[in-house]
């Protein structure tokens, strides 16, 4: 069965593409839940054009991500912290503080998309994943110092 889809939707498809799945799939759990509309003969037409319109802007969405991404992975954050004498933290550095440590150089994101492998806790420099869209994801050094 063929569905537009409102929402972007895990490993199922995004916003405003045309797909096929099962009916089931479908009947039971897209439409109802308004993630998606069946597509019929009369209706067809419609969500095409729409579709069109809908690819132009991830076109241009995609070249202001890919430009910020660039921006990202050629920065480096600097993190103020009270340290101990051996050079360990009190504490750790959030996502937060590495969320509002890039909006004070100009680049906004929220901070569930910081993403840190391992907690810092330490002094040092250290590379963190900032995860723009599902295949952009810049780099970012980020050097905790002490104050």
């Amino acid at each position: 069965m063929k569905v537009y889809l409102k929402e972007n939707i895990e490993r199922v498809g995004m916003a405003g593409e045309i797909i096929s799945v099962s009916e089931g799939y479908a009947r039971n759990f897209l439409i109802p839940r308004g993630f998606a509309v069946a597509i019929t003969d009369a209706n067809e037409s419609f969500y095409k054009t729409r579709l069109k319109t809908i690819e132009h802007r991830k076109e241009v969405i995609e070249s202001k991500t890919s430009m910020l991404a660039e921006k990202i992975a050629h920065l480096t954050v600097a993190i103020k912290r009270k340290l101990h004498d051996d050079g360990k933290l009190y504490g750790s550095v959030s996502q937060n503080e590495i969320a509002e440590a890039l909006a004070a150089q100009g680049v906004h994101i929220a901070k569930n998309q910081v993403q840190i492998d391992k907690s810092i806790k330490e002094k040092g420099t250290y590379q963190v994943t900032i995860k723009l869209t599902s295949r952009l994801q810049p780099m970012l050094k980020v050097q905790v110092v002490s104050e």
